[in-house]
Parts: C-alpha cells; sequence; structure tokens
C-alpha cells in the first residue's frame, strides 16, 4: 500500500490522503482555527521557528502550521497527483 507524502517545509511530511484544506494565515478565522486547534491539543508546528504562512487541515482535525506559502504547498499536492495518476511513484 501506498502513502504518498508532500513535503510542507523542513523535512516535515504530511500524508495526502489526510489533507483536507490548505489555508493562508494571517486572516481572523484562520487564527482563530489555529487557536482552537491549540486548545485541543492538536496543533502541529512544522515552521522551525519561522513566520507562519498556511495551515494544512488534515481530516483527524489536526492543523499543521508550515512556513510555506498555499501556493507552493498546493504546487507540490499538484506534483504528487500527477506522478500518482501517471503511476510514476516508485
Amino acid at each position: 500500500m501506498d502513502y504518498p507524502f508532500v513535503s510542507v517545509g523542513y523535512g516535515s511530511v504530511v500524508s495526502v490522503d489526510k489533507i483536507v484544506a490548505v489555508i493562508s494565515f494571517g486572516s481572523q478565522p484562520s487564527k482563530r482555527l489555529k487557536d482552537e486547534a491549540q486548545k485541543k491539543g492538536k496543533l502541529i508546528d512544522a515552521t522551525e521557528g519561522r513566520k507562519t504562512r498556511s495551515l494544512v487541515v488534515t481530516s483527524s482535525d489536526h492543523v499543521i502550521l508550515s512556513a510555506l506559502a498555499c501556493e507552493t504547498i498546493a504546487f507540490r499536492l499538484k506534483i504528487q497527483n500527477s506522478k500518482k495518476i501517471l503511476n510514476l511513484e516508485s
């Protein structure tokens, strides 16, 4: 069984199958989402001390902080999906 992963920066990866949304960080609703996840103990910081630029929301209600822009993660997901469609995964 394959478990494709996508890099969210600085050596951290997330299972593609578990990603529900990638949200830009900075708006008040995204900050509330981060705060709620922190209260529930479901916040994962993958920024390595850098500025948070996006949130990755998973199917298990975990919220992952990333220093990468939404567009960067979306591009990586697109490449991962293309590999899956073309069956290029090793």
